[in-house]
């Protein structure tokens, strides 16, 4: 399972429907939007400035993430954005790589 950082903003009729519905019930869209995809939610807050609504999930892959992202998007009523989560053992990982690289004017 692959972790993300989700960073929304409600757009239009999406703050309509967030005022009507209320924040318990948006969560509980989001539990299912992500259990349909075999994912889970984390955490999930509310805030206010740059963005809306945040939180942590997980799923199984990136194809699945992206397809939720594509979905969500899609409806015109939210803007999501999507962070990967890498634990520090990833970073260990990462860093034992060596690959190739030049930079500019080198």
């Amino acid at each position: 399972m692959t972790k993300y950082l989700f960073e929304a903003n409600y757009v239009g009729e999406g703050i309509t429907g967030l005022m009507r519905e209320g924040g318990t019930k948006r969560r509980e869209a989001v539990v299912e939007a992500l259990r349909s995809a075999g994912g889970s939610l984390e955490c999930f807050y509310y805030a206010f400035g740059d963005t809306d609504a945040l939180g942590v999930f997980e799923i199984p892959d990136e194809a699945d993430a992206l397809a939720l992202s594509l979905m969500i998007n899609s409806t015109g009523a939210v803007k999501l954005r999507l962070k990967p989560l890498m634990s520090p053992e990833d970073l260990d990982e990462a860093a034992k790589k060596t690959p190739s690289y030049r930079p500019p004017g080198q």
